[in-house]
């Protein structure tokens, strides 16, 4: 036997004798021959198989097709009623129905694993083919060892398999992923020339495979195992334990975004919920005595429930198990984080060869997927600490190989791996290059891999490095010329964005900074800055991907910068007022507050610097703002020294006595924080214990005033209303017309007046009157005199004190006299009026404001609809009782405090009450005001009839719909829905879920 030529021998002088190509020949023959002969041992192997499985699967049909039959025939014995037995209850029925319908179930299953074990043995022919090929491949390449092909055919054999199925990966390196489904040929397996299988690929058994955090699996059947897709959804009857009559009631239940609602019946479910159960990881599952029965034990509760079946049982437990794991599993429930995603998007996410199209979001370090956009709880999710993160080489896949697959993937198709610590890894397909880059680098950075793993632009990876060194004041980082200003204008983004689009846009980002910062600031075009900075900040709130670089392209332009230069000065400015909207997301936010650190001195450039950290910490406490900012804003900005204050705005408060109070605040302070400084400067109780709230003008001029939330900002508001005024009135108002800030009584409760303070009295007081002066307190003309004359004496007290001049009389009619008692008075009984007026008055003389109002608000509140919200409204549709009720065309609808809803038609005269706790729904019909309320008729024994009403009410000519993002109240309809959702007690959603009929 002649040795093997090395490659060291084959740059010797020295010649060996040729080899003899003819033995080569035969033994070649021969090998093709004993691979064909073990390829039709396969085929007829596989044949066999393929037979059976076949009839099989036919018989696995014709057994599905005869239950579906009996299924059919038992409904078909349903509809019709004289066949069923008069003892036949419904449970059995459906315990029936339920039995038929597992044993579909069944069969179908069978089905699903017979056509699994089908595809399998479909998989092995496929390697009697690669076989073949690789035989092909034997013979086309000669050998330079006598001894390649005297190997035994069953070693053979077992080296590919082994190669194939075995458990060793050592070899095989990560690539794209494909399904097991398919074909997969061997060469793809041995060549690194063709598309790689992922390694976790390869095993057929669930020995290899590794537990990944998931609920739902992402194709039909899975490598790991066949069981059915977990549900977090479910809905049935159920029979529940009551809390105070120990006895079971039969419930409709519905699980849905991890908590538990349960009605009467499947139709009450548009109706309020009878009870809610919340789902968390604290919630536990016992399973009770009988057969059936089991506990839902909660934080606040123990529930007792019963199923109707065993079968029922086991699906309700397994769905509960499947909520409580998903809770346990994520460390920050996604309802309640206030993180905001760091990068979201379509993705396909590929596991053990299989593939979905999931919605993906990376929030902190981890990495959640879900099956829609909106849905709350994800299928899974991967932890990215200490995981690494790679790009797979795809430069050498066709696109044959993607289109055999029938999934639509193309080899333009980026791809890359996460392999998360103790997981398996799984594979994303990404459609675009800017898309892969962008979740490449922000994966990177979650998984803390960013510096070894050179990803993201120079001065992303600046930043990176700046990290690692914890932000070391001495390190020359700092000085490095991508991090520095520079006078050249950008040519491309400082940051990685996912498209080409957004690349555009930040060049154009970075042409409204420079406008903004190299035009100097005046008085006269201070509206142009305005407008720049509007722009572009909306801009960023649109695409949130920008806010990253916005903040990297400031940072750049501030950074060693010529000093006492308006341009750095106006480019802090801009700065300050971006910390205040949004702030950047992962290091990017370490790096700002390092760099505002770094220049936090004395000097006015260190005073904008010290503003912003203020900014920093207030935006990290009260979250982002929604909308940008306001025309106010920016001008106290750039006008005033904002760092010279700790609250750098300020607006009006009006009261009802035509009194203000100016309250300073900032870019993050929210409604609620306002109002606890103008009660602590006014002398009042908080909101909620006095039952005062904060209301704006409407920017439309018309009557109409808006409620605003505790939770909403301030700047927001203001932005809001000077957005709708500019759509409403373009450039007729802008900068002359500001908001109004209005702090009045929203809601009177009986439990307000206890405490009482004196401010809360005498504003109360003034409310009232407003209503009398309106037309809406019953009230005869003798006792409008008495009232005019409190009032008028309230207010000489607070004011000055004199004699009475007709002038004096005269404003005090106008003021607190109501409207329609003077619209038909001539002269002679005006001035009657005033004199009658004067001697009322002249008797208060001596009495203190206090007093007055005291009296004012006895007399007041003896009326039962004392503090109730009005509205007018006529009564529509065939509302037979009310329509009988009802002599005048003109009715008043009201709302009052936590106990009744009373229909009116004159004063003071009461038509019909009805009990919020007989109120079964209420919302908008159309353009109307619907309310179904219960009611237990008098002849009836017990039985209650529903009854609905339907109202028409006026409403504003214009309609905003920029308004309707914050604002509460805006139609009259709309008013009193929010009216009866803070007095019955139920939640927005519940009862907006029914507001269009």
């Amino acid at each position: 036997m002649q040795p093997l030529e090395t490659e060291a021998d084959a740059y010797t002088p020295i010649h060996h004798p040729c080899v003899d190509w003819q033995k080569h020949c035969v033994a070649l023959e021969m090998q093709l021959l004993r691979f064909r002969l073990q390829a039709g041992k396969i085929r007829e192997l596989l044949a066999e198989k393929m037979q059976e499985l076949e009839q099989r699967v036919t018989e696995s049909d014709q057994r599905a097709e005869s239950a579906e039959k009996r299924v059919h025939v038992m409904e078909e014995k349903l509809k019709s009623a004289n066949m069923l037995q008069p003892s036949e209850s419904e449970n059995s029925l459906y315990r029936r129905y339920q039995e038929l319908t597992n044993q579909v179930q069944e069969k179908d299953a069978v089905i699903k694993r017979l056509e699994v074990q089908l595809e399998k043995q479909e998989y092995l022919k496929s390697l009697s083919c690669v076989c073949l090929q690789k035989a092909t491949q034997i013979s086309s390449v000669p050998l330079h060892d006598d001894d390649s092909g005297s190997e035994d055919d069953s070693g053979s054999l077992a080296s590919l398999r082994t190669s194939t199925l075995g458990p060793d990966r050592k070899g095989s390196t990560p690539g794209s992923p494909r399904a097991v489904k398919r074909g997969v040929s061997m060469s793809s397996i041995s060549s690194e020339s063709d598309y790689a299988i992922p390694p976790d690929a390869y095993s057929l058994d669930s020995d290899y495979s590794e537990p990944e955090h998931k609920v739902q699996r992402t194709s039909s059947y899975s490598c790991e195992s066949l069981r059915e897709p977990e549900m977090l959804e479910k809905s049935g009857y159920l029979l529940k334990m009551g809390s105070q009559v120990k006895a079971w009631k039969r419930r409709w239940f519905i699980l849905r975004n991890g908590e538990i609602l349960y009605y009467k019946s499947p139709s009450d479910v548009i109706r309020k919920p009878q009870g809610q159960m919340e789902l968390n990881s604290s919630c536990r599952i016992i399973r009770g005595e009988g057969a059936q029965t089991f506990q839902l034990i909660t934080e606040k509760k123990t529930f007792y429930l019963t199923a109707d079946s065993p079968n029922i049982l086991e699906e309700w437990i397994r769905v509960l198990q499947n909520i409580l794991k998903v809770q346990a599993s994520s460390p920050v429930p996604m309802e309640t984080t206030a993180a905001k995603p760091t990068m979201r998007g379509w993705l396909t996410k590929v596991k053990h060869g299989h593939s979905k199209l999931m919605w993906c979001s990376l929030v902190s370090k981890v990495f959640y997927y879900y099956r829609n956009q909106d849905d709350k709880l994800p299928l899974g999710q991967l932890r990215m600490r200490e995981a690494v993160v790679e790009e797979v080489d795809r430069s050498c896949d066709s696109d044959e190989d993607y289109e055999a697959s029938g999934r639509g993937f193309l080899s333009s198709h980026c791809t890359l791996v996460v392999h998360p610590r103790e997981q398996s890894p799984t594979y994303l397909l990404i459609g675009t290059k800017q898309e892969k880059d962008t979740w490449l680098y922000h994966l990177a950075v979650a998984a803390g891999s960013s510096a070894s793993f050179k990803v993201g632009t120079e001065y992303e990876q600046l930043v990176g490095n700046l990290l690692d060194v914890e932000g070391d004041p001495d390190s020359a980082l700092w000085r490095s010329e991508s991090l520095c200003f520079c006078k050249d204008g950008l040519r491309s983004p400082l940051t990685t964005l996912p498209s080409e689009a957004l690349q555009t846009e930040a060049l154009k980002l970075f042409k409204s900074c420079q406008l903004f910062i190299n035009v100097l600031v005046e008085s006269p075009s201070i509206d142009y800055h305005t407008s720049l900075a509007q722009n572009a900040l909306q801009v960023c709130l649109t695409h949130s991907e920008l806010q990253n670089e916005m903040y990297c392209q400031l940072i750049k332009q501030t950074n060693r910068r010529t000093p006492h230069n308006y341009s750095l000065t106006q480019c802090w400015q801009l700065l300050s007022v971006c910390v205040a909207l949004f702030l950047p997301q992962q290091h990017f936010l370490w790096y700002l507050r390092q760099y505002l650190q770094r220049h936090a001195d004395p000097n006015e450039v260190g005073k904008y610097a010290v503003y912003c950290q203020r900014s920093v910490e207030r935006t990290l406490q009260n979250g982002e703002r929604e909308a940008k900012p306001s025309r106010m804003e920016i001008l106290s900005i750039l006008l005033r020294n904002p760092y010279h204050h700790s609250l750098p705005f300020s607006i009006p408060v009006h009261f009802m006595n035509n009194t203000y109070q100016v309250v300073g605040f900032d870019g993050s302070t929210t409604v609620d924080e306002f109002l606890s400084t103008l009660t602590q400067r006014v002398g009042m109780r908080k909101p909620h214990l006095s039952g005062f709230a904060l209301f704006t003008d409407d920017p439309s001029g018309k009557d109409l005033e808006h409620c605003l939330q505790p939770s909403v900002k301030i700047c927001d508001v203001i932005s809001k209303w000077e957005q709708a005024l500019k759509e409403l009135h373009p450039g007729k108002y802008e900068g002359t017309r500001i908001v109004r800030l209005t702090y009045k009584s929203r809601l009177c409760f009986r439990a307000q007046a206890k405490g009482e303070m004196d401010r809360e009295r005498l504003l109360l007081a003034y409310q009232v009157n407003d209503e009398v002066h309106q037309g809406h307190f019953p009230v005869n003309k003798e006792l409008a005199l008495e009232v005019a004359a409190l009032m008028a004496q309230v207010g000489s007290a607070l004011v000055r004190r004199g004699p009475k001049t007709q002038q004096i009389l005269i404003q005090a009619l106008e003021r607190f006299y109501p409207k329609r008692y003077k619209q038909d008075c001539n002269m002679d009984q005006f001035r009657d009026l005033s004199e009658c007026l004067a001697t009322k008055w002249s008797v208060l003389r001596g009495c203190s404001a206090s007093e007055c109002v005291r009296i004012y608000l006895t007399v007041a509140r003896k009326w039962p609809l004392f503090g109730a919200k009005l509205f007018s409204a006529k009564v529509r549709g065939d509302a037979s009782r009310l329509n009988n009720l009802y002599r005048v065309p003109e009715r008043v609808f009201y709302c009052k405090g936590p106990a009744i809803v009373y229909l009116c038609s004159m004063f003071p005269h009461l038509l019909v009450m009805y009990s919020y706790q007989s109120v079964i729904t209420f919302g908008g019909c159309r353009d109307d005001l619907m309310v179904v309320v219960s009611q237990t008729k008098e002849q009836g024994g017990g039985k209650k009839s529903v009854e609905k009403l339907v109202f028409a009410m006026a409403k504003p000519k214009v309609k905003i719909p920029s308004l309707s993002i914050w604002y509460d109240h805006h139609l009259p309809h709309a008013a009193l829905i929010r009216l009866l959702i803070v007095a019955c007690g139920m939640s927005h959603s519940s009862s907006m879920a029914v507001r269009s009929c």
